[in-house]
């Protein structure tokens, strides 16, 4: 494998009008934002993106899509998730037509494997796709994780390229980089958004950030600096997304990432049934810190 994750990494949102039609305009509009500031990498079909909402006519025509507007300029990352191993075979072979760069593959929701299951699970989707994968360990969503052991031994096959670790445990994610570092071409990228300078601290090679919808250039920032080793830089950049990413718990996610957009003028529209949209002192927090980075003017 040749291909090798790095940079910031956003998990774009998927904007869709009240009957849940695909709002394609204001999505093409959201990659040319990414594209003008500095990201390198787009993925679509992540948990930013309810994945779980739509069917896979639906994930096709918005793969297409994102190839077409990106034509190059970032990595397309394209969610495949499912409970079973036949269903994420199922969307990455739709992934692989669109012609996307590598796949994100979540670990199961709902069923709780041992790491044996886990590990096998994996190697499955590998064994049946051309392309790089990214497994995405996100515990506090699906109650499964996958254990530094088991990310050792999954980071041996070939086209399994990297992790995402969104527990928000940076010692989970030290345990990572610290048992993959001797794998050539592996790498460990930062799921949290409140971690991502600490991560490239210990050596990840970038970050998905679900904040970096709303705030790209910032999220660019704090991998920029920190690569061209102005610390103190990154670290203030850190600071204000990290602000933005406090104000997330104020709903379920990710309605105050949609909710922030909207508010920047991106009408991406509310979040699918049953999430509910915030509320009026909810908005003002929000838009107090959206004012606070930077983002909006008094």
């Amino acid at each position: 494998m040749t291909f090798s994750p790095k940079g910031i990494i956003i998990p774009v949102v998927t904007p869709v009008d009240a009957e849940g039609h695909f709002k394609e305009a204001k999505y093409r509009g959201l990659l040319q934002y990414f594209m003008d500031n500095g990201i390198h990498g787009v993925f679509p079909f992540g948990t930013s993106g309810e994945f779980y909402a739509f069917d896979n006519g639906f994930y096709r025509h918005v793969l297409e899509v994102t190839v077409d507007a990106v034509k190059g300029k970032m990595d397309i990352y394209a969610g495949a998730n499912h409970i079973t191993p036949r269903g994420a075979i199922e969307l990455a072979r739709i992934a692989e037509g669109c012609g996307v760069d590598a796949l994100s593959v979540l670990t199961p929701m709902f069923v709780s494997q041992s790491q044996k299951e886990v590990e096998a699970y994996y190697r499955t989707v590998a064994d049946a796709t051309s392309l790089p994968i990214v497994i995405y360990n996100n515990k506090p969503k699906t109650n499964v994780t996958v254990e530094p052991a088991t990310i050792r031994e999954l980071a041996k096959v070939e086209n399994i390229v990297a992790v995402k670790d969104s527990t928000g445990d940076m010692t989970n994610t030290e345990e990572y980089l610290r048992l993959t570092r001797d794998i050539p071409g592996f790498c460990v990228l930062m799921g949290r958004d409140t971690l991502i300078y600490a991560a490239l601290c210990c050596g990840a090679a970038g970050a998905i950030t679900s904040c970096g919808n709303v705030a790209p250039r910032i999220a660019a920032d704090i991998y920029e600096s920190y690569r061209a080793g102005k610390f103190q830089e990154a670290l203030e950049a850190q600071f204000k997304l990290s602000a933005l990413r406090v104000a997330t718990n104020m709903g379920t996610f990710p309605v105050v990432i949609k909710e922030a957009l909207n508010m920047l003028g991106f009408d991406v529209g509310d979040c699918t049934a049953p999430i509910l949209p915030l509320n009026d002192e909810q908005r003002a927090k929000v838009r107090g810190v959206l004012t606070e980075i930077g983002l909006l003017k008094d």
